[in-house]
C-alpha cells in the first residue's frame, strides 16, 4: 500500500483499521485521507525512495522471470 509506505518513510506511525472478523463487511472503516504538502522537500525524497525500491522491484522480477 503505496499510503503505508509514504508513511513510513516520512517517518510517521501508519495507522491501521482494526482487525476483525472478515464477515462483517458493514463495519469497515472508511479508508482515511492523507494531506501531504506536495511541495515539501521531505515529500519529494519520500517519493523517490519509493520510485527506487520499485524500479528494483520491477528489475529483481524481471530477472527471476528469465531464469
Amino acid at each position: 500500500n503505496q499510503s503505508l509506505m509514504m508513511s513510513c518513510v516520512l517517518g510517521q506511525k501508519p495507522k491501521r483499521a482494526p482487525r476483525g472478523d472478515a464477515s462483517k463487511k458493514s463495519q469497515e472503516v472508511p479508508a482515511e485521507d492523507f494531506d501531504i504538502d506536495m511541495d515539501a522537500p521531505e515529500t519529494e525524497k519520500a517519493a523517490v525512495a519509493i520510485q527506487s525500491q520499485f524500479r528494483k522491484f520491477q528489475t529483481k522480477k524481471k530477472t527471476d522471470d528469465k531464469s
